[in-house]
């Protein structure tokens, strides 16, 4: 009540220049709230109009109410600051004045955080992916949490308490949480890796170095990875395990490889194994769906113990597993055909045994025919 009296013993005298200037700054106040908010109706947004995205428009109608209030609030503290009121007073009015602005401060980023994070989420739609569509919103509301924390702390900061000792908790506080969750945050990173590098989309067929892991993928999550092995069991990987692998994307190659060996007898004439050779490059050659931009080799290329070799090495036109089959079984009975057409045989691993009349001993011999 003393506190109270003394106040209003000091009355404030006002004079009529302070109270003309006071109204003046009041009035010019509103002015300019008019005028900015008739400057972003009519030429801000007139100009990103013009602009092909729409993340100039977002932001502006993300900063536009925040700033309008700001001019306000702003006018309002130079109004009460222009009649000199007592010092007490004074430390109310700024505290008055602080705390308004930080709550219009976040709301303003929180407001451009939600534009970030929407066109976050449009880019992760267009992407064949689930991963981004779960880290998204994960990522929108940290950076939300993220804003309001700071707000606070400005808050407590120009209220005159010390935040120091609070960040000092926070973050011992944060620590242990880490340290216990250390292996979910590495799979969240994990995921946030895969995400950027992409090593893999969903439908891929990849094989682990160590060929332990080998399958097609059936989702990414966000903690994990779900692949569909070939025997049709289902394998769940954490992410931070799958980062670390050196993935081989069968999916991604553009062809299909094919290395096989035609072995012909050791009574192939010379002559004729040329024109084995020539007509097995030429079926490669005019296949329609061999491809022809690949490597593409045909070479009698050894003498084996049991044959003579032939090399014939090419790559399918298409990925797919059951039209690769398809080709390599045509293309297969096709060079049998031509083996059959120049009169030739196909090798085969035999055995004679030669018994010496002398010593009534045994000799074996290994020969093709």
């Amino acid at each position: 009540m003393d506190t109270l009296a003394n106040l209003l013993e000091q009355s404030w005298q006002w004079s009529g220049q302070e109270l003309g200037i006071a109204f003046a700054i009041l009035l010019g106040t509103f002015i300019v709230k008019w005028l900015f908010k008739h400057l972003m109706t009519r030429a801000a947004k007139r100009l990103a109009r013009v602009t092909t995205t729409q993340l100039d428009d977002m932001l502006i109608m993300a900063v536009e109410k925040p700033l309008e209030w700001v001019i306000v609030v702003l006018g309002l503290y130079l109004t009460i600051y222009t009649l000199r009121p007592p010092e007490m007073v004074m430390g109310v009015l700024r505290a008055g004045f602080w705390v308004p602005f930080s709550l219009l401060t976040a709301w303003m980023i929180f407001r451009c955080v939600n534009v970030f994070t929407s066109m976050l989420k449009a880019w992760a739609h267009k992407t064949d992916t689930t991963l981004d569509d779960h880290l998204v919103p994960l990522v929108e509301r940290a950076l939300q949490i993220m804003v309001w924390i700071l707000a606070a702390l400005m808050i407590l900061q120009n209220l005159g308490y010390s935040v120091s000792g609070l960040l000092a908790g926070l973050g011992i506080g944060g620590l242990a949480v880490a340290l216990a969750a250390q292996k979910t945050l590495a799979d969240v990173f994990g995921s946030i890796m895969l995400l950027v590098d992409r090593p893999f989309v969903a439908g891929d067929w990849i094989v682990s170095p160590d060929k332990e892991i080998e399958g097609v993928v059936e989702s990414i999550g966000f903690r994990s990875t779900r692949i569909r092995t070939f025997e049709q069991t289902l394998v769940v990987i954490p992410n931070n395990r799958l980062a670390e692998f050196v993935i081989d994307n069968i999916s991604s190659r553009p062809f299909r490889r094919v290395w096989i060996t035609v072995g012909l007898t050791y009574d192939t004439p010379s002559d004729l194994m040329r024109e084995a050779v020539s007509r097995i490059e030429k079926l490669l050659r005019t296949h329609p769906e061999v491809s022809q931009e690949s490597t593409m080799l045909v070479r009698f290329n050894e003498i084996a113990e049991n044959s003579l070799d032939i090399m014939v090495y090419y790559f399918t036109a298409t990925t797919v597993w059951a039209d690769y089959l398809r080709i390599r079984e045509d293309v297969n009975l096709k060079i049998m055909e031509i083996v059959e057409s120049l009169g030739l045989e196909m090798a085969f691993p035999t055995r004679t045994i030669h018994l010496s009349p002398e010593s009534g001993e045994q000799e074996t011999d290994q020969r093709t025919e």
